[in-house]
């Protein structure tokens, strides 16, 4: 059956699960070496490992018994490529990438795999990252799906899942030592490939893909079920307003290093100089941000630098614009950079309910990077270290996450 399986899904990697398999390879500005791992000729996950190429980059590829139908297709790119990609037949051939990607949806049992990730572990450099995909569903997953569960629970720094793949899959990424997060200052923001881009600049995340969806079946469901009522066009009228709630523009993040951005949409509520026992003695500068129901309400980095502390407070649900929201329920994120520990806080409001966070400890976010949301009207705070930072926003100012500088490094 395992054999059956490895037949029917092998060759079914689309080029959305490629992009997301290579995506901490892509948003590496170089020099970088990469390691694709059971890749083919005809392989998408080779073509955007390839793609990915910067003049100072390498990549080895993994080709097994296809070693020389993909040495065929490297010639075939040209001699800058040619350069750049070395093709060997078995791993132990392989020297240690900053990321290593299994061309192959992870398929087999639970020892299988931890045995693969072993052989694959052994070839990350220090801070690097292993990127595999696994078939979404639990019955197509089986013993894989559960051992790489368990593996992102310990090392996890990220997963996505692309519906647009036969089968549909969760890519996870990995990482097994820690990195440095000098590094998140050189990164590109990562790409989520579950997000739908409606135009070059417009994309809907992934909860309002489910949000507007579960509202088309209530419709179809009321319909069906009343079908001489026209009670079913209130959940279908509600799709387009539901998803638009969940729309995730591109935004212009300013190159300056000493830029610190936005963690959301929204108006100031405030700026202020607080200690915070949660995040230690330290005063940081805090600037709170209120996110009305019209807002985007995706939420972005304001800065560059590892995770390495994520918690959630209880509280109330007061008004986010009312000073009690302080108190409020609230996730914290808390980031190591180079100028000191910097956090964000998402804050639930009066009808805001569900945080979704998207970043976990061990994870490299640049800045403006997208790391999660809060569904329905809710409250940023940006805590950053009070002696090194310097406010440009204030009360009442608007300002754009991922592209308004709130602050700059002194």
């Amino acid at each position: 059956m395992t054999e059956d399986l490895s037949q029917l899904f092998q060759a079914r990697i689309s080029g959305a699960a490629a992009k997301a398999l290579t995506a901490d390879f892509t948003r590496h500005p170089g020099p970088k070496h990469g390691l694709v791992v059971g890749a083919d000729p005809a392989s998408p996950v080779l073509g955007s490992a390839i793609d990915a190429l910067t003049p100072h980059d390498s990549l080895t590829v993994v080709a097994g018994s296809a070693v020389d139908g993909v040495r065929a297709v490297i010639r075939q790119a040209g001699a800058w490529v040619e350069q750049r990609v070395r093709v060997v037949e078995t791993l132990a051939e392989a020297d240690p990438a900053d990321a290593v990607i299994l061309a192959d949806l992870v398929i087999g049992g639970a020892d299988e795999i931890r045995g693969e990730l072993e052989g694959l572990t052994k070839h990350v450099n220090q801070g690097g990252v292993v990127s595999l995909a696994v078939a979404a569903a639990p019955f197509l997953a089986g013993g894989a799906g559960e051992e790489l569960d368990r593996q992102a629970t310990l090392y996890g720094v990220g997963s996505d899942l692309v519906l647009r793949n036969v089968p549909p899959v969760r890519v996870q990424r990995l990482r097994f030592t820690p990195a440095d997060a000098e590094l998140a200052e050189r990164l590109a923001p990562l790409e989520r490939t579950s997000s739908v881009r409606l135009t070059p600049d417009m994309h809907i995340d992934s909860n309002g893909v489910a949000a507007a969806a579960i509202c088309l079946g209530a419709a179809v469901l009321a319909r069906r079920a009343r079908p001489r009522s026209r009670l079913w066009l209130l959940p279908a009228l509600a799709a387009a307003p539901v998803a638009a709630f969940f729309r995730d523009p591109e935004r212009m993040i300013p190159a300056d290093p000493a830029a610190i951005v936005a963690a959301s949409d929204g108006k100031v509520l405030g700026v202020e100089r607080v200690r915070d026992d949660r995040l230690g003695r330290d005063e940081f500068l805090r600037i709170a941000v209120f996110l009305s129901v019209l807002d985007v309400h995706v939420n972005r980095s304001p800065v560059a630098g590892r995770v390495v502390d994520h918690f959630v407070i209880d509280g109330g649900n007061a008004a986010a614009m009312k000073p009690e929201a302080e108190h409020n329920v609230a996730g914290y994120t808390v980031l190591e950079t180079t100028r000191g520990t910097v956090a964000v806080a998402q804050r639930t409001g009066l009808i805001a309910r569900r945080i979704v966070h998207r970043a976990p400890v061990g994870a490299l976010l640049a800045k403006g990077e997208r790391f999660g949301l809060i569904r329905f009207g809710s409250r940023t705070d940006v805590y950053l270290p009070a002696q090194a930072a310097t406010a440009t926003v204030a009360p009442g100012d608007r300002v754009l996450g991922g592209e308004t500088v709130i602050a700059r490094w002194a």
